[in-house]
Order: C-alpha cells, then structure tokens, then sequence
C-alpha cells in the first residue's frame, strides 16, 4: 500500500536558522586567521538582541559585534518595524577560553591521534531517489524557501516578504518507494502587514502557487516536474496573519534545527547539532564524513539506500564501530555487517584524517548554516576576512567537500563492482 512521507525546511530568516549563521561566521573568522582555532560557539536571538557564548581556545581575536551584526544585515533583517535589526540590536558577548579538561583529550604531539573532541554517535544517509542522494520530501522544502528568498531580495514579483520562513512538503511513495505524486505542500511566510487581512491571505496564497512553485517547478528535471499534480493540498499562512515573525517573534538559538540540517527525518540523527562547533567536534565532522561515506556507496552501486553510523570516545582517536544499514537494498550480496567491515579499510574514520580528506580546517561553515548541510554543490569559492586591527585575508575554499563522488572507485574496487 501506498505510503506518506513529509519533510521541513525553514528559510535564512527563521530565528534558530540565523543564530546557526551567526555561530558559524565565527567559525569561519576564527580559521580564516587561525586554522588550529578550537570553538564551541552558541548563539541566541531575541526581540532586539543577540547573545554569544561559548568557549574558544585561538590565536586571534574577533570583532564578534560586527560579524553578528553582518550576518542579521546579510539575512534581510535590515528594518526597525521588525523589531531586529543588525545595525540597532544588542550584542552581548559571553565567549571565554576553552576547558583545559577537554582540551587535554583532543589534542596530541602526533597530530594523527587527535581525540575526538566529544562522545557520541554520528548518522550519515544517501539515496538514490534524487540527482544529489538526498531524500525528495526535504530536498523540495529547501528550493521552496530558496526560492522564496531569491523573490524577497528581488523584491519584484513578490513585493511584502519579510525573512523568517518555513515549508513542507508530502510526499506519495509507492511500496517499492518510489515518489509518485506530491500529497502537501505547507508554506508559511513573514510579510508585511496589509489593510485588510482577508484580502491579504487571498494575495499570499495566489502569489506562491502561481508565482513560487512554478519558478520551483521549472528547476526540476521532467520526471520531478510531473510530481506536480493538480491535486495537491496547498496550506499557505494556514494560521493566517505572519506579521510578527523573526526573533521578535521568537527567540531563537544554535543547533535547533537538527533534522532540517541533516535528512528531514529519513535516516537517523545521533542528536548533535553542527553549527558553532570547529571540526574537532565529531557531532560535525563525523557526520559529514558519514554522509561522504553514504553518498559514494550509492552512486558506486553498492545499494539504492544507505546509513553509516559511526561513534567516538572523548579523547579517544579510533571509533569505537561503524555500522551499515542498506535497507534490503543491497547489490552486493553481502551482509551489512560485512559491508561495514569493508568500508573501515577505505576510510580512515580518526578525527585527524576527516579533517585532511575534507579540509575541514578551512573557513567553510557559514554557507551550511541555511538550507542543509547535505546535497549541497560542491565548489571552490572566495572569501575575504577582516579583522580588528584592519588585517584582511582572501582565501579561495572549497565548500561541501563531503559531496563530492571521489571515492566511488575505490569503493567499486574493493566490492568488485
């Protein structure tokens, strides 16, 4: 019998969406001038003010007023009427020097037996139901709401957009699971205030079905396009009136939206969040080299569906075990157990060595911190830094390493594909 499957995104604008951009802009200041940088950065936002916390152990120091107060400027939040905005918001900051405790467990004279700098388990997840391995239901919730920014900043076609917003979308799957046809779609967006309020939710309802599915819709391949029925249930601002949105709306903070970052709700999540955290935090680097590791098993044709577990020791380099699971989709005619064991000979899956096979030490966070970290496009992008004392720095770095299909052929190799 036919199933349902419903996945969420949530815009750049969304409160915990813009505490995550904030945490990882100083990730990426931090590295830029200090690739060794240990941080741990938590960031909260509320009605008029921004609150930094965490621990840092750096060579370099930051204006973290002005990164903060770029990234809210960045987003849109650029209008008193919103209640925050960047040029006007308080920024306190709490960040102090890192726990000499912890530090001492991560790291080594040799840097090859870096510690991992937490304890838990890592998910990463693939599959072959769309071009970039990620699941559908989530993959559309993100081009909704990309979209809906591209309009916002436009400021064209769509002309009453604020920042914070959210979408969702359901979709049919066959017993085989295969996607059939989209059930849902749920938009919910921040807008300006209109006179009269039931003419205002005819206007946003009309405007996104017939102006921001079809931008959305023509970026698809035909097969996707056809997913598109004339029967799909549209809720669009279903509570009705969204003028109050943003921080002023709701407080938000780093690393609460764990599901939109990863798979959407498919797979499984070992519950850390990323953003804040440099790379020596496996509950980031793992995951990413768990998705890597996914993602090149299904494009090398080991199964349609994949999820690599992995989990750390605090201190400890090696993982304490890497478990398979290929959902009875399996090409190989091997257990999952024994594919897992193969899998441990191709990646080395210490700390160290995730941060070398991804160049996780460069600064390359803020652009995960909307809109997913998985099935992004990997490229090669360039950035410049300031900092206090007037001392700038333009890096060329590449994003979304962990995208990239470089291993399929050595996977083949070992399977004998």
């Amino acid at each position: 019998m036919a199933y349902l499957f419903t996945s969420e995104s949530v815009s750049e604008g969304h409160p915990d969406k813009i505490s995550d951009q904030i945490s990882d802009a100083l990730i990426d200041h931090f590295l830029a001038f200090d690739p060794n940088s240990k941080v741990a950065c938590e960031t909260m936002v509320t009605t008029g003010q921004v609150m930094l916390a965490g621990e840092v152990k750096s060579s370099t120091y930051l204006d973290v007023q002005k990164i903060a107060r770029d990234v809210i400027n960045r987003i849109g939040y650029t209008k008193s009427e919103y209640m925050f905005e960047g040029n006007s918001c308080g920024v306190l900051s709490a960040i102090h020097e890192q726990s000499s405790d912890i530090n001492q467990g991560v790291d080594r004279e040799n840097p090859e037996e870096q510690g991992a700098g937490d304890q838990g388990m890592m998910f990463g997840y693939a599959t072959n139901e769309t071009e970039n391995y990620m699941p559908l239901a989530l993959d559309l919730s993100h081009m909704i709401l990309r979209e809906l920014a591209e309009l916002r900043r436009e400021n064209r076609d769509i002309t009453y957009l604020r920042p914070d917003s959210k979408a969702q979308v359901t979709i049919e799957y066959s017993d085989d699971n295969v996607p059939q046809r989209i059930e849902a779609i749920v938009v919910s967006t921040q807008h300006d205030d209109f006179d009269e309020e039931e003419a205002m939710l005819a206007k946003i309802k009309a405007d996104i079905i017939s102006i921001l599915v079809p931008r959305v819709k023509a970026k698809l391949k035909p097969e996707l396009q056809k997913l598109f029925t004339e029967d799909i249930k549209y809720h669009i601002n279903p509570t009705g009136k969204f003028v109050i949105g943003g921080p002023h709306g709701d407080t938000g903070l780093t690393g609460r939206k764990i599901i939109v970052d990863t798979y959407g709700g498919k797979g499984a999540h070992g519950g850390g969040a990323f953003s804040g955290k440099d790379p020596s935090k496996v509950d980031r680097s793992a995951a990413y080299a768990t998705r890597h590791i996914a993602k090149n098993m299904v494009a090398a044709g080991i199964a349609d569906e994949v999820l690599v577990q992995v989990s750390y020791a605090i201190g400890v380099a090696a993982p304490m075990g890497v478990y398979v699971n290929s959902y009875g989709t399996s090409k190989v005619g091997l257990t999952d157990g024994e594919i897992a064991r193969k899998i441990e000979k191709i990646f080395d899956m210490r700390p160290y060595a995730i941060e070398q096979r991804l160049k996780l030490r460069n600064p390359i966070y803020e652009e995960t911190a909307a809109y997913g970290h998985m099935g992004r496009k990997n490229e090669v992008v360039r950035k410049q830094f300031f900092s206090p004392d007037g001392e700038s720095i333009i890096l060329d770095v590449e994003l979304f390493t962990w995208e990239k299909l470089d291993f399929v052929d050595r996977i083949k190799s070992e399977f004998g594909l």
